[in-house]
């Protein structure tokens, strides 16, 4: 990716890359980004300076923004430029507080960014440069409105970078209106498709046994697992049940505050949580070394969120492994996988000692007497028993109303 995209884009030309997660695609706009900051600005600008926004770099989440604006931040040592972030869930005084020191590049989410532009608290009146990474994943998350409307507040005379995984209808629309006589860069096709380097297994479950074959395959296997669930309780739910089993789990997605989000990152990174329980949002851009092992607790939404979630392990020529889970009702959607991803998952049987220790935690639950790791009845307050002889056992007798 970067050998095809580096060149056209420091030539000026706008650029159209499609490639699969894990090819580098970071380094490919940001290396141009910063050769075109210091070379059209003649010498490298004062630090301290007032500066206008000229690049613009936008990301479907915080977590990919965030990661952007390190590696920018390494690649552009000792050349006086500086970058800032505008994502939710950080602090909004600090962000601005580092756009108006001088920020040339400018690193954003579609959402914090359009709320600073009706505000009136940014200017993109000077933009050079625009660059829009994982271009599908911010029209499947609904951006397609919001981007529209930042590109419009840009110049017209500009230079434009589009990177995405798969090039949707939607995409290709958005990239005739807003590019020029595009180079177009295609890494392993513009199809979906999964690195080969990762082994793909499918294994068809009832719902209760999904738990037990997750801590079977725990013990069976080395190295950390990355475990995407659907839903945000289902995140919390499944990590709190592995802490509970004594496995080190952390939960991350979109509800959790971005300092929490960010511990969940960096415990997972330095090996104190072997478990990453999270929802999509870790499934675009976020960039793990080492994920032996991804596991889809849950069905994805879509097969292009399948690409992703897969595309986290067997990065940078490391082998990686990824498991489905599916019940017999799911059938057609794991046909579908398959289908539009250019994919065969081998199937493989549960254990009969899984599913036999599946049934009896199960049955333990339902006669009252499973683990800590069960969920507990809750009986709500408003809740008023049948009358019976025990009714006010233990508590004090109304006092009978007087007859006249």
């Amino acid at each position: 990716m970067q050998a095809q995209a580096i060149p056209p884009a420091l030539t000026g030309s706008d650029v159209i890359a499609t490639a699969r997660t894990g090819t580098g695609k970071t380094l490919a706009f940001l290396l141009p980004v910063i050769e075109r900051m210091l070379k059209n600005s003649g010498v490298a600008p004062k630090p301290g300076g007032a500066q206008p926004i000229r690049a613009l770099i936008l990301s479907p989440t915080r977590e990919l923004a965030i990661q952007i604006s390190d590696a920018f931040t390494n690649l552009s040592l000792n050349t006086g430029l500086r970058a800032a972030v505008a994502v939710g869930g950080l602090s909004e005084q600090t962000q601005l507080n580092a756009i108006r020191r001088g920020a040339q590049v400018l690193i954003a989410t579609p959402g914090r960014l359009e709320d600073f532009l009706n505000r009136e608290l940014v200017r993109l009146n000077a933009v050079e440069m625009l660059v829009l990474d994982e271009a599908d994943r911010m029209l499947d998350m609904g951006f397609l409105p919001t981007i529209k409307r930042i590109l419009s507040a840009l110049p017209t005379a500009r230079q434009s970078l589009f990177f995405s995984a798969t090039m949707t209808k939607d995409v290709e629309r958005l990239i005739a209106h807003h590019s020029k006589n595009p180079v177009r860069i295609s890494i392993h096709g513009s199809r979906m498709t999964t690195p080969d380097a990762i082994d793909l297994h499918l294994y068809e479950v009832e719902d209760h046994v999904k738990l037990a074959l997750l801590r079977h395959m725990l013990g069976q296997n080395d190295g950390s697992f990355l475990v995407f669930a659907r839903t945000k309780h289902g995140t919390d739910r499944l990590a709190k049940r592995l802490s509970r089993l004594g496995l080190p789990a952390v939960a991350m997605h979109g509800d959790r505050t971005q300092n929490q989000r960010n511990q969940a990152l960096a415990g997972f990174r330095d090996g104190r949580y072997r478990i990453l329980v999270a929802t999509d949002v870790a499934a675009r851009g976020i960039h793990i070394d080492g994920v032996a092992h991804v596991v889809n607790y849950d069905l994805p939404q879509a097969p292009a969120d399948f690409i992703h979630r897969v595309g986290r392990t067997g990065r940078a020529g490391q082998r990686g492994a990824a498991s489905t889970f599916s019940m017999k009702s799911e059938r057609g959607e794991v046909r579908r996988i398959e289908l539009e991803c250019k994919v065969l998952l081998e199937r493989r049987t549960v254990a009969a000692e899984v599913v036999q220790e599946a049934n009896e935690s199960d049955q333990a639950k339902t006669d009252g007497t499973g683990d800590s790791a069960a969920p507990h009845k809750h009986v709500h307050r408003s809740f008023r028993p049948h009358r019976g002889a025990n009714q006010n056992a233990g508590t004090r007798p109304k006092r009978a109303r007087r007859r006249r």
